[in-house]
């Protein structure tokens, strides 16, 4: 009964229609499967079958071998091995991800996650062909660049929006994407993993580069959405009967939308605070922002 209710629940959380929610099973179930791979390998004293399926999987800096296996640009993005790795990405990705999907849409969910995850495996491999010429092979996995994307995505679409974080408070969205990208360049010397900071710094490029054309009119997920539709057959699977044309609705004006939805929420969060600790509790800043806008 218990496994009868367990898959029963996930089935209901696959088909609410969120694709956040997907990309977390994907994730979560091919690191599983690594995992258990893993763990055979261990107790067989033999490495070859989890080796060959996690090289399959992983993205290769060496041209020679991405050029047999390119997949790795994209299946890299949702293969993790380490525990703390997928944690704070899947912690991200439902956070952000969601948020995103709240504002623009859910059918831009996973083609931003994919531009995202291309823009930092691209840059990766071109960052370590041009520092290291040699004829070397690194790998890298694991979904940062995609949950990045999406993260500055957010933070660009709405700066001030406020988001609560354990022992720091309420923290606006901009301050955290610089805070976490900036903790990203000073651990290079550290870590040692300047290929997988690049690859991060390139999804996070993508996501502000996004929301910026995606405000001057240009989707950039728009010829995906396409295709996805397409290949689901979301346009033709049922003849629609003949409606008077409207225009559809520019991107513009769905980020108009989500602009006045942010300026409505952080309205109400200063609004909430001033009743909570009186209105000298408002920085000049606030005060600023809540006169110029409680007056539209």
């Amino acid at each position: 009964m218990n496994g009868t209710s367990f898959q029963s629940d996930i089935r209901y959380w696959l088909r609410q229609g969120n694709t956040v929610n997907h990309l977390l099973f994907w994730n979560i179930a091919i690191f599983l499967a690594l995992g258990i791979l893993r763990l055979i390998a261990y107790f067989s004293k033999s490495e070859t079958i989890y080796l060959f399926v996690s090289d399959q999987i992983v993205l290769h800096s060496n041209l020679g071998v991405l050029l047999k296996k390119p997949w790795g640009l994209f299946t890299y993005m949702f293969a993790h091995i380490n525990i703390f790795h997928i944690f704070f990405n899947m912690l991200n990705l439902y956070w952000f991800g969601n948020l995103f999907r709240d504002f623009l849409g859910n059918k831009r969910i996973l083609p931003l996650y994919l531009l995202g995850g291309l823009m930092g495996g691209v840059l990766y491999v071109l960052s370590f062909n041009l520092l290291y010429p040699a004829e070397i092979d690194t790998t890298m996995l694991g979904a940062s660049a995609s949950v990045m994307c999406l993260l500055v995505g957010c933070a660009t679409l709405m700066p001030n929006y406020e988001i609560g974080l354990l022992l720091l408070g309420s923290v606006r969205l901009k301050w955290l994407a610089i805070a976490i990208l900036a903790l990203d360049l000073i651990s290079i010397p550290t870590q040692g993993n300047l290929g997988g900071i690049i690859a991060h710094v390139g999804g996070a490029a993508l996501g502000f580069v996004y929301i910026r054309l995606l405000k001057n009119g240009t989707d950039l997920c728009q010829p995906l959405i396409w295709v996805f539709d397409a290949l689901s057959g979301a346009n033709t699977s049922k003849p629609k009967a003949k409606r008077p044309f409207k225009p559809k609705k520019s991107p513009l004006k769905v980020v108009k939308k989500a602009q006045d939805e942010n300026r409505q929420l952080r309205l109400d969060q200063l609004l909430d605070k001033i009743n909570e600790k009186g209105i000298g509790s408002l920085s000049p800043e606030e005060k600023a922002w809540l006169d110029k806008h409680s007056q539209e």
